[in-house]
């Protein structure tokens, strides 16, 4: 046991620092969208088209993450969870570091746009391969009984790579204006290339997931794990998505819709909210644990009622202070969402791998990841500010997001009730190669 408790450490380990470096590529796009990809790459458009052009390239990386979920769930199923991992985290450090060195509009005209569309694809592709693998090298390491806990090393990546990153422009936004539009922006972008040196000499210590050496010695290797998944699972699929909203919508609500719409229209300043969602991402990092604790503790679907039924009591209360434009206000109103959502977001993890067997566990969890974050992650800043654009207020954009954790809520009980039901009935022969 001791041995074995070793390796998942150093799995978990591995997960955590992967994922970590991933969402830190991830979420600098998200930031510099908000503050400075709408002028600097459309720049002949309004303002405000502007702001929805930049949200809207943000989006293209969520479109593309059903497509990384597909082909490296595929190659997680059929070659193993670790080499997938490997070429996951080479190619966002590539594609991350290669928008830092992208000229704008004013030096390349429409290729800037189309060059840095192209780049977010790579990146959503790269990341949606990266999580369904992440999670299931630390949960399928895990001693028995202990999967959720650590399923939620990958899960604790979201967080770190937010902190990293909102760190990372809080100190590039300290530069003057102009030093910050012609190349200040650029460092947190080519950053990324040492992260992804360290993050390779880790991951590349951790042995392949024990589950899948027991399925490949067994010959119960799935041929085409995405059209298993869809002709035997479509119902836990469909589930699987709608379960995964608010835990992919949140982060994009807050740092993306409210920092922009909190530094464009509410008119608080831009250093002082990124402190905020600093604080904010800190509070989540030091939370989160505690949520697979709880679930270890009180049951999955104890832990999941309660903190999603707090959750939407107080995202109300979020907007409202947001929208008294005090920094305090605003910080405290975020990190009361924010934690109650993170310790939600830990256990979604383990959630979702239970929600599928083995042979095609990474494409099951990958698709349902991605495709939720392609539907209604991605889309979130968009929605907001579309509704908030078309009425002046911000009561749509709450009850919007009010209704998203309220799905998220009923259809995770689901998958948590059948996933008990599916583990208790005999498993039927996979097909095998």
């Amino acid at each position: 046991m001791d041995e074995q408790l070793r390796r998942a450490r150093r799995a978990g380990l591995g997960s955590f620092i992967g994922t970590t470096i991933e969402w830190y590529d991830f979420y600098i796009y998200s930031t510099a969208s908000a503050l400075v990809f709408g002028s600097l790459f459309f720049a002949e458009s309004s303002p405000a088209a502007g702001v929805l052009a930049s949200f809207a390239t943000l989006w293209v990386g969520f479109l593309a993450r059903p497509l990384g979920g597909v082909i490296f769930g595929h190659l997680g199923d059929r070659i193993g969870r670790k080499q997938t991992l490997v070429v996951t985290l080479v190619l966002m450090g590539v594609a991350t570091a290669g928008i830092g060195v992208l000229p704008t509009y004013a030096t390349a005209g429409v290729l800037a746009p189309i060059l840095l569309v192209l780049l977010r694809c790579v990146q959503g592709i790269a990341v949606g391969g990266e999580w369904g693998g992440a999670v299931l090298i630390g949960a399928e390491h895990a001693p028995k009984g202990r999967s959720i806990l650590f399923g939620a090393y990958a899960q604790q990546g979201s967080p770190a790579g937010s902190i990293l990153a909102t760190l990372a422009f809080v100190s590039v936004t300290q530069l003057p204006d102009e030093a910050f539009r012609s190349w200040g922006w650029r460092v947190p972008f080519l950053i990324s290339a040492v992260l992804v040196v360290v993050g390779l000499v880790i991951r590349l210590r951790v042995a392949e997931s024990p589950e899948f050496e027991r399925l490949r010695q067994q010959r119960q290797i799935v041929r085409a794990p995405l059209g298993e998944v869809v002709r035997t699972h479509p119902g836990m699929l469909v589930l699987g998505v709608l379960a995964s909203s608010i835990g992919i919508a949140a982060t994009y609500f807050i740092t993306t819709f409210i920092l922009s719409w909190s530094t464009s229209e509410v008119g608080m300043d831009r250093s002082v909210m990124l402190n905020a969602l600093l604080i904010y991402s800190i509070a989540q990092f030091v939370t989160q644990p505690f949520g697979a604790l709880a679930a270890q503790r009180f049951g999955l679907a104890r832990t999941v009622g309660t903190l999603l039924t707090i959750n939407l009591l107080t995202v109300p209360v979020m907007y409202a202070l947001v929208g008294t434009g005090n920094a305090v206000s605003a910080a405290v109103g975020i990190t009361a969402v924010g934690i109650t959502g993170a310790m939600n977001y830990a256990v979604l993890a383990g959630l979702l791998a239970q929600a599928f067997p083995a042979n095609v566990r990474y494409t099951g969890i990958s698709l349902s990841y991605q495709l939720c974050s392609a539907l209604i992650g991605g889309t979130a800043p968009m929605v907001g500010q579309g509704l908030y654009t078309s009425t002046h207020s911000i009561v749509p954009v709450a009850a919007y997001h009010v209704l998203l954790v309220a799905v998220s809520l009923v259809c995770s009980l689901l998958v948590i009730a059948r996933s008990r039901s599916r583990a208790a009935e005999p498993q039927r022969l996979p097909q095998r190669c």
